[in-house]
Formats: structure tokens, sequence, C-alpha cells
């Protein structure tokens, strides 16, 4: 069973930075696009950032110039370093990944993941 573990959340003041990480677990074959969203109170999910399995990466206007996105290919990973952090950058920040994974009947196949979400809170 697949699963993607996100940790690194947390209370920061503004100006502030954090970095996120988001472990990708399971029967995994590849990994294609790792993003990352985020919801604000009463607000959609929206994207953040992406990155493909090459490394191409994509932002938000609100968060370019200050977001990072990377991924380590070989450990599953994805991270989001976050900076110069705004109270308007609180919000629940989700993992979301494609990944082709093997499964008990030993097929293989792709779907889209989501993690559990950690909270990131900018406040003073």
């Amino acid at each position: 069973q697949v699963q993607l573990v996100e940790s690194g959340g947390g209370l920061v003041q503004p100006g502030g930075s954090l970095r996120l990480s988001c472990a990708a677990s399971g029967s995994i074959f590849s990994i294609g696009l790792m993003s990352w969203y985020r919801q604000a109170p009463g607000k959609q999910r929206a994207s953040v950032a992406a990155i493909t399995s090459g490394g191409r990466t994509n932002y938000a206007d609100s968060v370019k110039g200050r977001f990072t996105i990377s991924r380590d290919n070989v450990k599953n990973t994805v991270f989001l370093q976050m900076n110069s952090l705004k109270p308007e950058d609180t919000a629940v920040y989700y993992c979301n990944a494609d990944i082709d994974a093997y499964y008990s009947t030993g097929s293989r196949r792709a779907d889209n993941y989501w993690g559990q979400g950690t909270q990131v809170t900018v406040s003073s």
C-alpha cells in the first residue's frame, strides 16, 4: 500500500522559514509529478508548487522567489523550502504525487495519492 507522509510544519514568525518533507513508501515502481498544495480556512485547496521526475518546476505566483520545491528520487521524497513566510501562507499543506506501484496481485497501476496534511501557521 502506497503512503505519503508529510512532516516539517509548525508555527513560525513572519519572515521566518520552514522546510516541509513528504516521503512516499510502499511497493513503488516509479513516481512522476510531485506537488505541494495548500488549503487555508474557508478557501479551496490550491496548487503551490510542482516538480517533474526530471526536475522541472512550477510555482504559484504568490510564492515565486520565496518557496523552492525539490525532490530526492532515490528516497522518493519531495521537499518544500519556504522562506520569507507571510501570515497569508498560513494553511494546511498537502503533498500529492502520481505513483506507479505494485499491488498484492502482482499487477502494477498508476494512481494519484495525497498525504494527510501538515499545518503551517505564520504569526507573531
